[in-house]
C-alpha cells in the first residue's frame, strides 16, 4: 500500500489538486476561527454563532439540485476553478465587512460556493488516479487535511490574537487563488469533463438525476443510511462541549483535549487502514465504522472519567475516517461518472437535512434530560445505520470496473 502513496503523490494529474487543497484547507481552518471570533466580536451573542451556522448549512441544502447538474453537465475544471474563484471574491468581503448581516451574506454564498466546488472535486478524482490507487488518495487527501486542520486550529487563535481576523480572511483568499491556479495547471482527462447532455433543460436533467437515485438499489438505501446516521451525528457533533463540561467536568480550555483526540484518531485512521487492506468494496469496512462509533457514543453517555472519554474519541477519530475513506472510494467507483455530481449533492442534502433536525432535537434533549441523553440515542442512530448498511447495501463489482473505464 505505501507504493501506492508514492505513485499517488508523483502523479502529475493529482498532485497539483493536492497540494492547492492542502493550502486551501489551512486557510479554511484559519477562517473559521476568524469568521467565529468575528461574529462575537461584532455582537457577543451565542445565538448570532449558532444563526452563521444555519447560513452556512441551509446553502448546501437549497442550492445543492442546482449544483449537481451543473457538475455533470459543464466541464468539472471550469466549474472548480470559476468556484474557487468566486471564494476568493467572497472572502475578500470578509476583510472589510463590519456589521454582522454582511458577515452572514458572504458566510451564506461562501457555502454556496463550496456547494459546487466540493461534490465537483469528489466527482474528479477517480480520472486522476488510476483505479487501484483510488483508495490512497482518498486517503492522503483525508489525512494530509486533518493534520493541516489540527495544525492550523493549534495557531489559529494565537496569531489571530497578535494579528487580528483581517489577515486571516486575506490568507484563505489567496489560499483560493492558489487552488484554482494549481487545478488549472492540470489536463483533466476526458472522464472529468463535461460527461451530461448538453440537451434538456435542467429541471429535466435534475430530474434524471434523482429517477436514478430512486431506481439504483445502491443509491437509495445507501441514501437512507447516511439519512439515519446524521439523525446520530448532528447532535453529538454540536453538543461535544457540552459532554465535556457537564458530564466530564471539563474546562473550557479541556474541551480541546476531546477535539485533539478526535483529530489525532482522523489523521492515523486512513493510514491504518492503508496499512491493513489493499481492497476496500467490502460491506465490514463500509458500516462497521458506524456501529463502532455508535457504540463510541454510548460510552461517551456513560463514562466520566476524562482520560477515558479522550480514548473512546481517539478511536471514534479513527472510524470515522476509515469509514469516511472507505465510503468515498465506493461512492466513486460505485456511481457511474455521468451521475456522480447529481447524486454527490443528493447525498449532502440528505446529510445535511437531518443533521439540522438532530441539532435542534439534540438541543432540546439535553436541556431537558440531559446531555447523557443524546448520546445514547445518537450512539443508538448512528449503529443501526451500520446494521442496516450491512444487511440491505449491495456493492456491484461489475457495475464499478465499467466506471472506472469511464
Amino acid at each position: 500500500m505505501l507504493s501506492n502513496y508514492v505513485r499517488v503523490v508523483r502523479n502529475p494529474l493529482y498532485f497539483p489538486v493536492w497540494l492547492g487543497q492542502l493550502i486551501s484547507n489551512l486557510g479554511d481552518t484559519i477562517n473559521y476561527v476568524a469568521l467565529v471570533v468575528s461574529v462575537y466580536k461584532i455582537t457577543g451573542s451565542g445565538l448570532a454563532l449558532s444563526t452563521l451556522v444555519l447560513f452556512q448549512v441551509v446553502p448546501a441544502i437549497l442550492a445543492a439540485p442546482l449544483a449537481g447538474v451543473v457538475i455533470d453537465r459543464f466541464p468539472r475544471k471550469r466549474v472548480l476553478i470559476a468556484a474557487d474563484l468566486v471564494r476568493a471574491a467572497l472572502v475578500a468581503g470578509l476583510v472589510i465587512a463590519n456589521a454582522v448581516w454582511q458577515v452572514y451574506i458572504l458566510a451564506f454564498c461562501l457555502a454556496l460556493a463550496g456547494t459546487f466546488f466540493t461534490p465537483a472535486l469528489s466527482a474528479s478524482i477517480p480520472a486522476l488516479v488510476q483505479g487501484e490507487d483510488l483508495l490512497a488518495a482518498n486517503s492522503v487527501a483525508w489525512s494530509t487535511a486533518q493534520l493541516v486542520q489540527i495544525i492550523g486550529s493549534a495557531v489559529a487563535g494565537g496569531l489571530i490574537a497578535f494579528f487580528g481576523t483581517q489577515w486571516a480572511f486575506g490568507f484563505n483568499a489567496i489560499s483560493f487563488l492558489i487552488s484554482a491556479g494549481t487545478i488549472a495547471l492540470v489536463t483533466f482527462p476526458a472522464a472529468a469533463r463535461a460527461v451530461g447532455s448538453d440537451t434538456g433543460s435542467y429541471i429535466q436533467s435534475l430530474r434524471e438525476g434523482m429517477a436514478y437515485a430512486r431506481a439504483d438499489a445502491f443509491v437509495s438505501r445507501m441514501f437512507a443510511v447516511q439519512v439515519l446516521a446524521s439523525l446520530g451525528v448532528g447532535g453529538t457533533s454540536a453538543l461535544l462541549v457540552v459532554l465535556a463540561e457537564r458530564r466530564y467536568h471539563l474546562p473550557g480550555a479541556g474541551f480541546a483535549t476531546f477535539l485533539f483526540a478526535i483529530g489525532l484518531g482522523a489523521l492515523l485512521g486512513p493510514v491504518i487502514l492503508g496499512t491493513l487492506t489493499r481492497g476496500y468494496r467490502d460491506r465490514r469496512l463500509l458500516f462497521l465504522p458506524y456501529i463502532l462509533r455508535g457504540a463510541g457514543d454510548v460510552l461517551l453517555g456513560l463514562l466520566t472519567v476524562p482520560l477515558l472519554g479522550q480514548m473512546v474519541l481517539f478511536v471514534y477519530g479513527l472510524n470515522t475516517s476509515s469509514g469516511m475513506v472507505t465510503y468515498q472510494s465506493v461512492m466513486q467507483v460505485e456511481i457511474p461518472d455521468a451521475m456522480r455530481g447529481r447524486v454527490f449533492t443528493l447525498m449532502d442534502v440528505g446529510w445535511n437535512s437531518s443533521r439540522l433536525v438532530s441539532i435542534a432535537l439534540g438541543g432540546l434533549l439535553a436541556d431537558r434530560f440531559g446531555v447523557a441523553v443524546v448520546y445514547y440515542l445518537g450512539g443508538t442512530f448512528l449503529a443501526c445505520a451500520g446494521v442496516v448498511g450491512l444487511v440491505t447495501v449491495p456493492l456491484d463489482t461489475q457495475r464499478s470496473r465499467g466506471t472506472m473505464r469511464a
